[in-house]
Order: structure tokens, then C-alpha cells, then sequence
């Protein structure tokens, strides 16, 4: 059974409690785990009206934290859920990013049809036509499959395929596009000029607990920087090196070369879960998963890879 994969774009509480609670009540009928991830009030109201016990509901703000978790705990769902399918409503949350971090949410809405394509399941995602920008509004249509709004129910002609819009994502950190994002003068820098990568994770680990990270948190930085300069030193060209600087509560790492590499066949590698750890993008899947945010520019500049942990 293929993914139904919609954007159901509402107007009020009414048109919400309209829509998504026919919905879930079907997917009780049919048997599927039944999850509601949504926003608050529309989480309570569901509640009130399905009540407790077979509807799984989720607070939109805890679950939707990190895309690429985010995707993987979804993930999970389905995995623990089989042979049962699962009837998802998928409220995102869109308040409280900014540029960078809202073009990887929605980035994530357009991998569901690619991690989930052969999957059993459906997923309805609500978006607030009164309340949300109009860019949001926008994308949603442009990464959903299916659409559910005013005088339309059924394919979205405005889809696009999932590998040409992560192209478009990728469009200016590719070669021939716009300037990579400058980094500030006081900005640290480490030469990486041989295999042991001793010094570097000794030289992050330093900088993060100045920075006011945690334990976790900056054993995770570490590991993340060592795998991306691991790669720069199998893939990348000479000289390779380490920045570091803090802006505003995240501290940046960002680790470049003078190659023009590639991370594999699909603008998709590195953002889709892998089967194993021999899978083309582990590596940056896992990455993605340690920092807050990853961001790799390519061009004949160079190759650079960002990321930020934030305090």
C-alpha cells in the first residue's frame, strides 16, 4: 500500500475538528494505530471529542523539536506498528525558527514521500490558512501529493517530486549559485593536515564548554565535527581546514575544502535514513542527527560543511 501523504489547509477550529476528527475515527475503523500529533488548542479538542485510550496524541511543540529526529521517530511508529498500518495527523509546528531551520522543515514535509513511499499509512497534515505565512502556505502545496482545501480535494498539481525539490533547496550551494554565507573575522581557525583527528576533537571539546554546552551536548558536537573532517579527508581536496565562532547562542563549526564533492548519486543522500551503516549517507544522516543544524555548500569554491549546536 502506497503513503497518502495531504496538506489540509484549514480555516478555524471548526473547519480543524471538521475534517481530522472523520479522519481518525476511519483509521480506527480500519484497524491502524491511530497517532494525533497536533498543536494546541486543536490537541485538546481532539482529546475532548475522541477521548482517551485508542488514539495515540501527541503535543505538536514536544514531537516537532528536530527534522531529521522528528523523521525518525515517525519512523519508529511505523516500524513497531506492523504489520498494522498507521493513520498519522501531522500538525507541524512553524513558529519559533528562522530561515535556515524553517527551509529544513520544510524540506522534511517533501522527504516523507520519499521515506515513507511504499509504507502502509496516511498522513494529514493540518496547515492554518488564517494564521500561518504565506510562504508556508505555499511550500505546503508544493510538498504534498494530495490536497485538502476550499474547492479542492484530491492530486495537487502544484507537487513537486521530492529529488527536484531538494535541488531547488540546494540551488545556491551548488556550483554557479550565490555566495557561500561569510563567517566573522574573529572566527577560530584549525589547519586539518593529517589523519589523527586528535587535536581537533581536543580543540571543539574546548570551544563547546566555553560555549556553555553540555556534556552530551558537546560530546555530540565532537563526534559530528570528526565525522564531517574524517570525510573532508577521504573526499575532499587540500587544504582542509576548521572554523569556529558563536553567533548568538549557537556555536558554528564548519569544516571546508577546496574540492567541489558531491555527498552522492541524490540531492536526497545524507537526508534520507539509511538501512545500514554501509549505506551511501550515514555518515551525514548521522551528523544530522547530532547538531541542531547541517548545512554543506558545494561549489568551485570549495566544499563547506556547517553546523551549529545551540546552548
Amino acid at each position: 500500500m502506497a503513503l497518502e501523504h495531504r496538506a489540509f489547509l484549514y480555516h478555524g477550529a471548526d473547519d480543524f475538528l471538521s475534517v481530522t476528527v472523520p479522519y481518525l475515527k476511519a483509521g480506527l475503523e480500519r484497524g491502524q494505530t491511530v497517532v494525533a500529533v497536533a498543536r494546541e488548542p486543536n490537541l485538546s479538542a481532539l482529546r475532548d471529542i475522541l477521548g482517551e485510550g485508542e488514539v495515540g496524541f501527541v503535543d505538536s511543540a514536544r514531537f516537532y523539536l528536530h527534522p531529521v529526529r522528528t523523521l525518525r521517530d515517525y519512523q519508529a511508529i511505523v516500524k513497531d506498528s506492523a504489520p498494522r498500518g498507521v493513520c498519522a495527523l501531522a500538525e507541524p509546528v512553524w513558529d519559533g525558527w528562522d530561515e535556515r531551520q524553517t527551509l529544513e522543515w520544510i524540506r522534511y514535509e517533501s522527504l516523507i514521500n520519499v521515506v515513507f513511499e511504499n509504507a502502509d499509512a496516511s498522513a494529514l497534515c493540518p496547515y492554518d490558512a488564517e494564521a500561518l505565512p504565506p510562504r508556508v502556505l505555499a511550500e505546503a502545496r508544493r510538498t504534498h501529493p494530495l490536497l485538502l482545501a476550499p474547492g479542492h480535494d484530491g492530486a495537487n498539481d502544484a507537487y513537486i517530486d521530492p529529488v527536484a525539490f531538494g535541488s531547488g533547496c540546494d540551488r545556491d550551494l551548488r556550483a554557479g549559485g550565490g555566495p557561500r554565507p561569510g563567517r566573522p573575522g574573529d572566527a577560530e581557525y584549525l589547519p586539518i593536515d593529517g589523519d589523527d583527528l586528535h587535536a581537533l576533537r581536543s580543540f571543539v571539546a574546548v570551544r563547546a564548554r566555553a560555549h556553555g554546552l553540555g556534556e552530551q551536548a558537546e560530546q555530540n558536537l565532537v563526534t559530528a565535527v570528526n565525522e564531517v573532517a574524517a570525510n573532508a579527508l577521504q573526499h575532499g581536496t587540500p587544504p582542509i581546514g576548521l572554523w569556529t565562532w558563536r553567533d548568538g547562542p549557537d556555536l558554528v563549526c564548519e569544516v571546508g575544502d577546496h574540492g567541489f564533492w558531491r555527498p552522492g548519486p541524490s540531492p536526497l543522500t545524507g537526508f534520507v535514513p539509511p538501512d545500514s551503516a554501509l549505506q551511501s549517507g550515514f555518515g551525514l544522516w548521522t551528523v544530522r542527527l547530532l547538531v541542531d543544524l547541517m548545512e554543506l555548500r558545494a561549489g568551485w569554491d570549495g566544499t563547506f560543511v556547517r553546523l551549529r549546536k545551540r546552548r
